[in-house]
């Protein structure tokens, strides 16, 4: 097969979830506790922003991979309240008894260290949640769009829920949502490029929920 042949399905696929209309689905927004007790049974993707980050550090991408670095001078890393709150976060869920079979990143360093603060299960690197300023090395925005969109309309595991930490960029674009630093939106999937935005959860309500339940 050619080069051009086995681009073709992926070509199809991007065009496909590009044309869908956006939203997908209306919104249904729901209360905390109710947003608690559905995700408690399953079925939903729980897309989080990476914790609370450096400002004083900037991105510096000079060429492919750079974004791994977890090196300050050069890619902006977790405060230390970041790290904190993610810790927080991760112990609220299980305690809550938030079931999760399934932890993806992107591959920047504040999101695979939010995830593993979280401590929820193995952490998968995931481009297809790259951050958007780096889109040119995967295909461009518009193929970081439709592979987030595509992710998002996914089911995760039969009673389980699917956690995605990326950046508030790719939400921004992909879906009717921008999360602020760790901060959790809460989607459920139905398939073929659809979901519906179901609710969000800040990292300082996820005390109080826990300690009401």
């Amino acid at each position: 097969m050619n080069n051009h042949s086995s681009l073709l399905p992926h070509l199809i696929l991007l065009v496909w979830l590009l044309i869908l209309p956006f939203p997908v689905h209306a919104q249904q927004t729901l209360s905390d506790q109710a947003l608690i007790g559905a995700i408690q049974q399953g079925g939903y993707n729980l897309y989080f922003r990476h914790e609370a980050t450096n400002w004083s550090q900037q991105d510096a991408v000079h060429q492919k991979d750079d974004w791994q670095s977890c090196d300050g001078s050069r890619i902006r890393q977790l405060s230390e309240q970041g790290r904190e709150r993610a810790k927080r976060t991760g112990q609220a869920m299980r305690s809550l008894n938030i079931p999760v079979s399934e932890v993806l990143a992107s591959p920047y360093c504040r999101t695979m260290e939010t995830a593993r603060q979280l401590d929820l299960g193995y952490v998968q690197p995931s481009n297809d949640v790259i951050n958007m300023r780096v889109a040119e090395y995967f295909g461009g925005r518009g193929s970081v769009i439709a592979t987030a969109r595509e992710l998002l309309a996914r089911w995760p595991a039969s009673g389980s829920n699917r956690v995605i930490v990326a950046h508030g960029n790719v939400a921004q674009a992909a879906t009717p949502v921008y999360p602020d630093e760790g901060e959790m939106v809460i989607f459920k999937p139905h398939g073929k490029g659809q979901f519906t935005f179901v609710g969000r959860i800040t990292p300082d309500r996820w005390i109080e929920l826990s300690q009401a339940n």
